[in-house]
């Protein structure tokens, strides 16, 4: 094991380590904290990286566990650990690890990604996955004044997990849904996962060939997961890579389906110690499922380790229906600005209300319409946004208007949110930054709450009940607000519900 102990400049600031780890970020002189990567126990992606605000960073490709304490920071690794150094501020230093570490491939999903809405049906229809109404969903987002975009049909669409056919009692004729899907606008994408439902006929055939997970006694590992008890497929035997890939090449093949929605995959739902063909870690095994996703452009992630720089399409994990700040709206700047610290460019902050479902559901006779409508404001100058549950149905017309107006203010900015894509694709800078980033040493190291979209506006999301008005400190410059006002310094600027606050940089 590497140990690697850096007592902290003065002023220093550092940021990374995983996606939910964003609200407690930055790490200063007065913070305390424990973590561990070894493996990644968070439900979002993790990159094995911390940036600091002074010009440094520090790398291991297999991950490490942290320590902060007393202005000290102390990580173990099981494997080097890379110490960068002289870079200035977070900006550089991030490239400078970006470039050592994870280098961007010159590609980007596809970019109906950054230009359509995406329409997830979980939250709306839950497990009524069916043929019927899912094009009825469909068909009421475009009477609705919603543009067609990216669908997914999430989970129970299939048989059995593994068993990956069409359920043809509730999906008569998936060619003839998908077809029309097509007709309509849409594309078209399916959830999938990497478990194997036991004492199945393909579960059966799969442990045969040697493609499950073992466990450390030698067993067939089945493991728990938020919907049942599962094996898993191992991935680092070749011949597990290639059956999945022929399923869902089958499924592209005979139904025209254009990508899958790879959900699950999380390095918690393996061992260190697992037997497995690859001799890999758990940490392995998520970034092998992962890796799956690049023969599939159309492609989401929720769990993802180790695969900065890479053209994958990565969602922030179901938050709550709440203002929470650590698992409700207030979580998604912070978590979208660590994303991209980490090299998780292609970012999207989980479905539009809310997408964690028992949240959902006990709140789904009070929902909170203005936490609604700000979460959509919040994800409209996100590089991409995700609808569930249909504003149209659970909103007054008034508020599902103002999602609507989101939706297009998107949609107008998609050329510019292209822009920082490409950008992003061949440098791998963050589309969603940090304020430290473009601003170094002006005093903004703590501010996870507002973003730049690229370098150019500054976009202040409200995240509180009730607020109407914001004080902001703005960067040295001038800023020019939606009426055309030149702003510089501390201001307060209106924040009505259909609102929300953006500036416009002018010097740089």
């Amino acid at each position: 094991m590497q140990t690697c102990v850096l007592p902290l400049l003065p002023g220093e600031a550092w940021y990374g380590l995983c996606t939910q780890a964003g609200t407690q970020m930055p790490i200063t002189h007065q913070s305390t904290l424990a973590a561990s990567l070894l493996p990644n126990a968070s439900a979002n992606q993790a990159n094995p990286l911390l940036v600091s605000s002074q010009g440094r960073y520090v790398y291991s490709a297999q991950g490490f566990s942290l320590k902060v304490e007393g202005g000290v920071m102390t990580l173990s690794a099981p494997q080097e650990i890379a110490l960068g150094e002289g870079f200035g501020d977070l900006k550089h230093a991030y490239l400078a690890a970006c470039k050592a570490h994870f280098p961007p491939t010159g590609t980007l999903p596809p970019e109906d990604f950054f230009i359509k809405p995406q329409y997830n049906t979980w939250i709306e229809l839950m497990f009524d996955q069916t043929q019927r109404d899912i094009l009825n969903y469909a068909r009421s987002i475009l009477d609705n004044g919603l543009p067609p975009g990216i669908l997914m049909i999430d989970d129970n669409w299939n048989r059995d997990y593994g068993d990956w056919n069409f359920r043809s009692e509730v999906f008569p004729d998936p060619k003839g849904m998908v077809d029309q899907l097509h007709q309509w606008g849409f594309e078209v994408m399916l959830w999938v996962c990497p478990f194997i439902s036991p004492d199945s006929r393909i579960f059966r055939e799969l442990q045969s060939r040697g493609l499950l997970v073992r466990d450390a006694s030698g067993e067939t590992a089945i493991r728990a997961w938020w919907n049942g008890y599962s094996g898993v497929l191992d991935l680092s035997n070749p011949e597990a890579e290639a059956w999945f890939r022929s399923q869902l090449d089958a499924l592209m093949e005979r139904f025209g389906i254009d990508g899958f929605k790879f959900d699950a995959g999380d390095a918690y739902f393996y061992r260190d110690d697992d037997l497995t063909f690859g001799k890999v870690s758990a940490n392995g095994q998520s970034e092998l499922w992962a890796r799956l996703g690049l023969y599939y452009p159309y492609n989401e992630y929720r769990a993802c380790f180790g695969c900065g720089g890479q053209p994958l399409v990565q969602r922030l994990s179901d938050k709550a229906h709440s203002w929470d700040r650590e698992n409700g709206m207030g979580a998604l700047v912070p978590n979208m600005l660590s994303q991209g610290i980490q090299g998780y460019a292609f970012g999207c902050p989980d479905m539009i209300g809310g997408g964690e479902f028992q949240s959902f559901l006990k709140n789904s006779d009070h929902l909170d319409q203005e936490l609604f409508v700000r979460y959509a404001q919040c994800a409209a100058l996100m590089p991409m946004m995700q609808f569930s549950a249909a504003p149209w149905r659970v909103l007054s017309p008034e508020m599902a208007h103002l999602c609507l107006e989101a939706a297009h203010m998107h949609r107008r900015m998609a050329g510019y949110i292209i822009e920082l894509a490409h950008q992003a694709a061949l440098s791998g800078a963050p589309i969603v930054r940090y304020l430290e980033y473009e601003f170094p040493h002006q005093g903004f190291e703590r501010v996870i709450g507002q973003f730049m979209l690229g370098e150019r506006f500054l976009v202040c999301p409200v995240q509180q009940k009730g607020v109407r008005e914001m004080e902001l400190r703005l960067p040295d410059g001038r800023w020019r607000d939606a009426n055309g006002q030149i702003l510089e310094g501390t201001v307060r600027v209106p924040a009505p519900l259909e609102t929300l606050v953006v500036l416009e940089r002018l010097d740089f």
